[in-house]
């Protein structure tokens, strides 16, 4: 029996956060575009996990997650059936000499995939090269796959064996050990070994004990271990044994009528006959379509016969070979509706996460089930891997296909933005260009290299007139007015006063353009440096726009260029996608028509055996006949 794999646990365990109670805490995610991922995938939104995931990758933009974000990548390749690209991810994970903990988890990620794969031989060539880094609740998966792969191989005795570590250990998972329990039972009882087997199917089929957790999990468990034990045993030939753990069978649980069946079998073994017909008589008021009321049909007869009432047994035996020619009837009608598309497209239509256009999600399962003629010839068909596997490779093509139709619009949307960004761009250029020629970057550079040179004399002769203020500059044309009406009347008296003032005034002027000559030279320099800079910049977008003259058009075509050949490229797979999504859809209607050609065939069998047994009751009925003639010809 496989053990569910939890979302939860998988997510955990791919980020290399804790897997355990007592594990420590998770790490942190410190590159933003691998939490962008995980966020995604999180969500359930694996194909947006992937594209984002691959493109930060192309960029660069995952360290320090490098090798973690690869593991994630690797997965999600597996989960889409894409096994070489995934072995090609590991193996260089595997080369590059990733962290030992991150191999060993890529191999038990791989062989879990090959395993739900049916690629048995693969799986435990992953298996075996696992080393010693794994969490503690991934190595309980581990070895519950590994016994899983040995018994789907029917290495019964390799699958005991990797099962008894788990049975007496403590385990992360309460489900752990209850599922080690009931597959170490039933790989002794098909490695021979009955007996061995019997104790550890005994044990978990009692009823819940402090030991055991009484969940729904742990009852349908007990449950399917009574089953396995009892019809083991019926095998054997213990038919007293076997009626004891059938007994134990919930009678309204998913494994009631196979247990009704069998109960009455052991109880026709110990020709107990009208105690059989207890069960079956139950059984006959179930589903006609369940295998264990069709095959009961045949048995209430049979036990009829075994006491005697060959009337009942007779008619029980004719109205069992109408109900079989009915449900034949019944099962073609199915197999009609199912070659006419309706079971695909219904399971399509009644589970929304299935439609074109939703996220792909390898965790996604059918919730509904469709409108069909008869939905009860379904349970076996949705309950086989293969059709899953099936349904699921049908569910990513119609994504696919939905995902190629919306890039084909965006690409038609491509193509009118370059054509507006060519509109756009002759519109604007000539604008540009007069902009940056009245500019004038020449003159500009002239006026600078003049002042400039004025500085440098400025600094050299140490010129502070200069650098004066305006208002400075008119202070000084003042004095040196003033200086030279004193010069032109030195011949006046009276005038020494105003000549002593204007010295002072000339000397304080002086000294203030002299206190404040080195800040304004410094103030001159610092701004000349900005002005060069500016002129820098202005020359680099002189030669930016010149080379967007050149580079822009080319650059126009290359887009529309890779436009065109994205456009080529999505126009051919639109079609090849059709292509394969009408093929995979045919080989899932033939795996399920398949199944329900074997529900026709038990049926044809079980037909066969009910004219047997009514051609042999005729017969016997006439031998008894013939013998009463006998009689009394004699008397």
């Amino acid at each position: 029996m496989r053990r569910a794999f939890t979302f939860v646990t998988v997510l955990a365990c791919w980020v290399g956060s804790a897997c355990a109670a007592d594990a420590p805490q998770p790490k942190l995610v410190q590159a933003p575009h691998y939490g962008d991922t995980l966020f995604q995938f999180f969500q359930d939104h694996h194909f947006s996990a992937i594209t984002g995931l691959m493109t930060s990758q192309h960029f660069e933009r995952l360290a320090p997650h490098d090798d973690e974000a690869e593991l994630l990548r690797g997965g999600m390749l597996l989960s889409y059936g894409l096994h070489r690209e995934a072995g090609e991810v590991f193996a260089q994970l595997l080369d590059a000499g990733a962290k030992p903990a991150v191999q060993d988890r890529a191999r038990f990620f791989l062989a879990k995939i090959r395993y739900q794969r049916g690629l048995l031989p693969e799986a435990l060539d992953a298996l075996g090269k696992i080393g010693s880094h794994l969490p503690p609740a991934l190595e309980e998966e581990r070895a519950l796959l590994h016994a899983n792969v040995l018994l789907a191989g029917q290495d019964y005795a390799g699958a005991a064996q990797q099962l008894r570590s788990l049975t007496g250990a403590k385990t992360s998972s309460p489900g752990a050990s209850l599922y080690a329990r009931y597959n170490l039972g039933v790989a002794l009882v098909r490695n021979g070994d009955v007996a061995a087997g019997r104790v550890w199917l005994d044990e978990l089929g009692k009823a819940a004990s402090p030991q055991l957790p009484a969940t729904p999990e742990y009852r349908a468990l007990r449950d399917q271990a009574n089953l396995a034990l009892g019809f083991a045993l019926l095998r054997d030939e213990q038919a007293e044994a076997a009626s004891g753990y059938l007994q134990r069978v919930r009678l309204e649980g998913p494994q009631s009528s196979k247990a009704l069946l069998g109960y009455g079998w052991a109880l026709a073994a110990a020709k107990k006959h009208r105690e059989a017909l207890v069960p079956w008589q139950e059984l006959l008021r179930r589903d006609a379509r369940d295998a264990a009321v069709l095959e009961a049909r045949l048995a209430v007869p049979l036990s009829y016969v075994e006491l005697g009432a060959l009337g009942q047994a007779l008619t029980r035996y004719q109205e069992a070979i109408a109900l079989y020619g009915q449900e034949s009837a019944l099962l073609d009608e199915s197999i009609a509706a199912i070659r006419a598309g309706r079971l695909i497209e219904g399971l399509l239509a009644a589970n929304p996460s299935a439609t074109p256009g939703a996220e792909m999600s390898w965790f996604d399962a059918i919730q509904q089930l469709p409108a069909m003629p008869h939905a009860g010839h379904l349970a076996d068909v949705l309950a086989q891997h293969e059709f899953q596997e099936a349904f699921k490779n049908l569910r990513d093509l119609h994504f696919l296909a939905g995902n190629l139709q919306a890039w084909q619009d965006k690409i038609e949307a491509f193509g009118d933005m370059v054509a507006h960004r060519r509109q756009a761009y002759a519109q604007r250029l000539p604008l540009v260009l007069a902009q940056a020629n009245a500019a004038g970057l020449g003159a500009l550079q002239q006026q600078r290299d003049a002042l400039a040179t004025e500085l440098d004399r400025v600094e050299r002769e140490v010129d502070i007139e200069a650098l004066a203020t305006p208002a400075q500059r008119a202070l000084l044309e003042r004095v040196q007015r003033v200086n030279a009406s004193l010069k032109a009347l030195a011949d006046e008296p009276g005038l020494d006063a105003a000549r002593h003032r204007a010295r002072l005034a000339t000397g304080l002027l002086t000294w203030q353009l002299a206190q404040d000559h080195a800040a304004r030279l410094w103030a001159a320099q610092k701004d000349l440096r900005a002005i060069d800079r500016a002129l820098s910049e202005a020359r680099d977008r002189e030669a930016a726009l010149a080379r967007a003259q050149q580079q822009e058009p080319a650059r126009f075509d290359a887009f529309a260029a890779r436009t065109q050949a994205e456009a080529a490229r999505i126009a051919a797979l639109i079609p090849q996608v059709a292509r394969l999504t009408q093929q995979q859809q045919q080989a899932a209607q033939e795996i399920a028509i398949a199944q329900l050609v074997k529900q026709k065939e038990r049926l044809a069998l079980y037909s066969t055996e009910a004219h047997f047994a009514v051609a042999q009751l005729h017969d016997r009925a006439a031998s008894q006949k013939e013998g009463h003639k006998e009689g009394d010809r004699a008397k």
